[in-house]
């Protein structure tokens, strides 16, 4: 299973009112990780010819972050099948790796032209494989 990470700081941007992160900063980390690592590794033409949308998220809060945290977001592919894939992610405390999150989303595969779903080739799955 191909993994992908990143380490990003947290913003005054990223706060909610309670000086914490928001969760919907969370979410869009989740999904920026998610198309990173899909652009990362999977071919353009494989880019040009799909498109991932989201079905599901289902994410468990554990510790929360604050301003200046660095943070540690990993991601890979957890299982794959027809049309659609589930992509877990997790996010630690760089500094003291406590979980942050974790997460798993259901994602599915669209032809690019027609926005109809598609299955999910073998050549996709051995990219994150």
């Amino acid at each position: 299973m191909q993994h992908y990470e990143k380490i990003l700081t947290v913003s005054i941007d990223d706060l909610d009112e309670l000086a914490h992160v928001n969760n919907v900063r969370y979410v869009q980390w989740i999904q920026d990780i998610s198309k990173e690592h899909w652009q990362s590794y999977a071919t353009k033409k494989m880019q040009n010819d799909t498109v991932w949308v989201v079905m599901n998220h289902n994410i468990t809060y554990k510790s929360a972050a604050v301003l200046n945290d660095i943070i540690k977001i990993q991601t890979h592919i957890v299982q794959s099948k027809g049309a659609t894939s589930i992509r877990a992610v997790k996010m630690y405390n760089a500094k003291t790796n406590q979980l942050l999150l974790r997460s798993k989303t259901e994602w599915c595969l669209l032809n690019a032209k027609t926005l109809r779903p598609t299955r999910i080739s073998d050549e996709i799955k051995a990219v994150f494989s």
